[in-house]
């Protein structure tokens, strides 16, 4: 399963990438968006195909899979959320503890529904998070290699706003300082290259045990949307095994990417690589 994750600040932008996702083919029940402006949920909803004429305790006519629901959670407040899926991303697919639905509704009643196991509910923190700075998200999730690259095209120009792509292709090299393990990527994490090889890399790590983690990308100098959800995976598979990733040696690109897209509220980042071992404490 590919990922790609678009944060917007500007609603012009997300409207724009909603429409464009769509007119590229992407499916409606690959497309989640999540926001907490109601006046942009209802604008996008239209993007989506569908006339929503209230949220809370309202009717809405969506098209087949789509969802639109109103979702209160615990430290943000009211979020609205249009695409299938939309409730498993946010943790709330089995009613997370103290979270709740107050309005949902779709047409088509056979459409599959989010289960508790959903492999989207790993990202819990970081789309949290990301809204609570008042970004707007749109997450694609796709198995289709096509799909995916076509969802990043338009979300790296409209949601992350990385452009100008390295020539160097990613590579790695894994070594063992101490207790910790730390990985040097360089070039770029990009769909169907770079992105691959982190998730093998983190997943690999995971497996033998290793909980303490520094991704040193002071050579990486492009990431895409789909390298975005990467990074976001790496963190959530290696806190999933009771590990700790932290970001060492960013470039002032990458850094300025992060700070963006609020992914640095999420991610623990060090200055160098001596500073993130160090922070691991005495297990280093």
């Amino acid at each position: 399963m590919e990922t790609a994750i678009g944060v917007f600040a500007s609603r012009d932008n997300a409207e724009g990438a909603v429409k464009e996702l769509r007119e590229r083919g992407v499916p409606e029940d690959s497309i989640v968006f999540l926001t907490r402006s109601e006046n942009e949920a209802k604008k996008m909803a239209k993007e989506f195909g569908a006339y929503v004429g209230g949220f809370v305790g309202g009717a809405a006519g969506m098209t087949t899979g789509v969802v639109a629901a109103t979702l209160l959670l615990p430290g943000i407040g009211t979020v609205f959320a249009l695409g299938f899926g939309a409730a498993a991303l946010l943790g709330l697919a089995g009613a997370g503890a103290g979270a709740s639905a107050s309005s949902a509704a779709v047409n088509d009643e056979n459409a599959p529904q989010p289960t508790t196991g959903e492999k989207s509910s790993e990202d819990i923190a970081f789309f949290r998070e990301v809204l609570k700075e008042g970004r707007s998200l749109i997450v694609v999730r796709t198995e289709s290699q096509d799909l995916a690259t076509s969802a990043c095209a338009t979300l790296d120009r409209l949601g992350i706003g990385m452009q100008g792509q390295t020539p160097i292709k990613m590579q790695t090299a894994t070594r063992q300082v101490g207790a910790v393990t730390v990985v040097d990527i360089t070039g770029r994490i990009t769909l169907g290259e770079g992105n691959v090889i982190l998730r093998e890399i983190i997943r690999d790590l995971a497996e033998k045990g290793k909980k303490s983690v520094v991704l040193n990308l002071g050579e990486v100098q492009y990431m895409d949307s789909s390298g975005v959800g990467e990074l976001v995976k790496a963190h959530t598979t290696t806190k999933s095994h009771g590990g700790h990733l932290k970001l060492a040696n960013l470039n002032k690109r990458v850094h300025d990417l992060l700070e963006m897209t609020k992914l640095s509220t999420i991610f623990d980042i060090q200055k160098d690589e001596t500073s993130a071992i160090k922070s691991f404490g005495s297990s280093s």
